[in-house]
């Protein structure tokens, strides 16, 4: 009897530790997963927003479709311009007084012109693969685009998004749903890590600035 008590003993130790050690540790090892997992989702999703921005700047409006996006990417380019300033006759002046005159004028000159994907990108593969969420088997980012109505003007608003529970699928649920419910300041609130919005005009992510900020 003396050894089946000291069986159960032991188990009942090894049992209680590991219930310990998920209640303390557990935590703690899903929010170092968590956070370099949403770093490399938080890069893609700056990836996204500096593609969509720059077509903004050259079309004017966000696109909608991952598709049109690479393919604005692969064949768009920005122009490169100077701004100088100086001071040239004023010919109406001088004619009606006789005096000369100089005026202050800023002259745009354009330089040439340089590729959307060299200019925001290190390789062809970093923008063809932005809509792939990192962490899942192939998930794509939910991307929207359209217009809002804001004092009887068209605005051109996007978003790019994906559920935290599809890139910690494979961690505790337990966990997952609380993750879901966080409300914090020094971390990225809600139920989506995201860009963009919808609803208002807004380009910013979810997240907190210890994510670190675009390089380009």
């Amino acid at each position: 009897m003396k050894v089946v008590i000291t069986i159960i003993l032991w188990v009942g130790i090894v049992i209680l530790g590991y219930y310990n050690y998920k209640a303390i540790w557990g935590p703690v090892e899903f929010n170092k997963v968590k956070k370099e997992r949403y770093q490399k989702v938080i890069d893609k999703l700056k990836h996204i927003r500096d593609a969509q921005l720059a077509h903004k700047d050259i079309n004017g409006d966000f696109e909608e479709d991952f598709d049109g996006l690479v393919k604005f990417i692969d064949t768009a380019k920005f122009t490169i311009t100077q701004r100088r300033d100086s001071s040239v006759l004023d010919k109406e002046f001088q004619k009606t007084y006789g005096v000369d005159k100089y005026i202050e004028k800023t002259f745009i000159d354009t330089l040439g012109t340089r590729s959307i994907a060299d200019s925001l990108f290190d390789s062809p593969e970093q923008y063809r693969n932005m809509k792939y969420v990192p962490f899942t088997d192939n998930e794509v980012f939910e991307m929207d685009a359209g217009m809002l109505t804001i004092k009887d003007n068209k605005v051109p608003v996007f978003e790019a998004k994906v559920r935290k529970k599809k890139v910690l699928s494979d961690q505790p649920q337990d966990l997952i749903v609380q993750e879901e419910q966080r409300v914090s300041v020094d971390d990225v609130n809600g139920k989506y890590i995201k860009v963009g919005s919808m609803e208002q005009v807004n380009t910013k992510g979810n997240w907190p600035k210890n994510y670190g900020k675009s390089k380009k």
